[in-house]
């Protein structure tokens, strides 16, 4: 008889309003993260990554995972939760808004020393977005990527990091801290299979979602990588795989899903993604490799 597939989703954003049933500012259902997380387990997902991108999503997210453990030691079937301590690209700003950075950054280390062992699993979400200078300049996130390493560097946890439109740079601050970590992931991965190897060069492995997956050319470039460097993630709720997306016409397993005014505890909410999904990356995956499920989920 085999074993129980054990997938991992490494990214959920576990404190978003659409998992406390709000959509746009408005409530549309109650709260519903515990079945949320109970059909990610029957879809075989065994632990989950939460990604925190501020000093401020750390609190919240603690508490949901506790609030979910308690739950889970009281007998309910459901995934193992961690979470990530860094500060999104988007948000660096943080750093200078209430004191000096140096003292933000000494915050967030004693935090991550004062988790519950085993609790915090990666130092992030954190990295270079240029498509959103909008939110922080492109100096700002530079000078913040870099001050964050010292987080990994001194605790030895692997890094969850971001990058968009910013590869190049990107790289290039990698590479002039390689000697300060260990492993980690560049998750959503989106780019080109020369900023993948360009990745991959630098001991990085790549996460893969539903935006991953969605065109024709990110299909090609997730053909070419190598299975044992990927991770599998949903960034639910969002990046969801859609008919529409290249990577549609590979799934297998879908779930009932009606609108989020119809929500039903025993249904996913149409267009909000779930930890379950993550099932459906790794029947892409397989697809693109000529392998089982379960071997994508064992890589």
């Amino acid at each position: 008889m085999s074993s129980p597939r054990k997938l991992v989703d490494i990214a959920v954003n576990l404190t978003d309003d659409m998992f406390r049933g709000f959509y746009n500012g408005k409530s549309a259902h109650q709260p519903d993260l515990s079945a949320v997380m109970s059909r990610a387990c029957a879809a075989g997902v065994e632990r989950v990554l939460a990604t925190v991108g501020s000093a401020a999503d750390i609190g919240p997210t603690a508490a949901l995972i506790a609030d979910l453990e308690a739950q889970r030691s009281s007998g309910a079937t459901l995934p193992r939760l961690y979470y990530t301590v860094g500060v999104h690209p988007t948000r660096c700003g943080e750093f200078e808004h209430e004191t000096r950075p140096e003292v933000h950054l000494e915050s967030l280390r004693a935090t991550i020393l004062a988790a519950p062992a085993g609790s915090v699993r990666a130092i992030g979400e954190f990295g270079l977005d240029y498509d959103r200078l909008q939110f922080c300049s492109k100096e700002m996130q530079l000078k913040y990527f870099e001050l964050q390493f010292a987080l990994a560097e001194e605790t030895r946890l692997p890094l969850f990091l971001h990058m968009r439109a910013a590869a190049a740079d990107f790289i290039d601050v990698v590479r002039r801290n390689r000697h300060r970590f260990e492993r980690g992931v560049v998750h959503s991965f989106t780019g080109t299979l020369d900023e993948a190897r360009g990745i991959l060069d630098l001991g990085l492995d790549i996460g893969l979602n539903g935006c991953s997956l969605k065109m024709k050319e990110n299909i090609d470039v997730a053909r070419e990588l190598p299975l044992d460097r990927l991770h599998l993630e949903t960034d639910a709720p969002w990046c969801d795989i859609r008919s529409t997306h290249e990577s549609g016409k590979l799934i297998s397993t879908t779930w009932p899903a009606v609108d989020k005014k119809k929500w039903a505890v025993d249904k996913c909410v149409k267009g909000r993604n779930e930890p379950c999904h993550v099932l459906q990356v790794a029947e892409v995956i397989a697809k693109l490799k000529g392998v089982s499920v379960d071997e994508v989920a064992e890589a």
